[in-house]
């Protein structure tokens, strides 16, 4: 089914991202409206072969991209699932927890999880503390992930790079990095870290995949 798009900052680096993987992907356009400054309006851009005609952002009429219950553009909102009302948690943050026990196999793991709408495309992002059961140094930590499969180690403190999900897009690997004691813990044995990873890829289709590789 077709859907409508509002591309905001079409002319930026990451809105010019944005209109590359909607044509590659082949994503399901049906009216795409291309928001910039208003110096940069009446100007076109080209996608799938057609061009476009730039709008300028102030006074557009977002009533239309209906399908979430609040504005997405500059804006983030607590994940649109039905929230359990005795426990206050959302669907979304109900099946983290529920998956997460599963595919590490400890029913009683304590977790707990927030779950936002952010306006990014494809991409997952979680900040998260890990609890061990020993003092875990953040090198370490480094070291074990940069050699662990399917991740990528993103965590340059001097040039202020860590995971995005722009980068995390399209890509096969999981980004980590951010990787910090959590001061609120004394014992050393909690690690906080940020991680992005691709939902279609990592988090649905290529999953499938690789567990089909693994049995065959």
């Amino acid at each position: 089914m077709a859907k409508n798009v509002a591309v905001v900052g079409a002319t930026g680096a990451v809105g010019t991202e944005m209109l590359r993987c909607l044509e590659t992907r082949d994503f399901p356009v049906g009216e795409l409206h291309l928001l910039a400054s208003a110096a940069s309006a009446g100007k076109a851009v080209r996608f799938k072969g057609q061009d476009v005609t730039l709008k300028a952002l102030e006074g557009f009429d977002f009533a239309g991209p209906k399908i979430l219950p609040h504005p997405y553009a500059f804006n983030f909102f607590s994940h649109n699932t039905p929230i359990d009302p005795d426990t206050g948690y959302n669907g979304e943050e109900t099946k983290v927890m529920r998956e997460t026990r599963k595919i590490m196999d400890l029913p009683d793991l304590r977790i707990s999880i927030t779950c936002v709408r952010v306006p990014v495309l494809r991409a997952h992002g979680i900040a998260m503390s890990v609890e061990f059961d020993q003092v875990v140094t953040p090198e370490t930590a480094r070291e074990v992930l940069a050699h662990a499969p399917g991740v990528r180690l993103v965590d340059d403190a001097v040039a202020n790079r860590f995971p995005m999900p722009v980068e995390a897009s399209g890509i096969e690997d999981v980004l980590v990095g951010r990787i910090r004691r959590d001061v609120s813990d004394p014992s050393g044995k909690t690690l906080s870290l940020f991680v992005c990873g691709d939902q279609l890829l990592k988090g649905a289709a290529l999953n499938a995949v690789q567990i089909a590789e693994r049995l065959a």
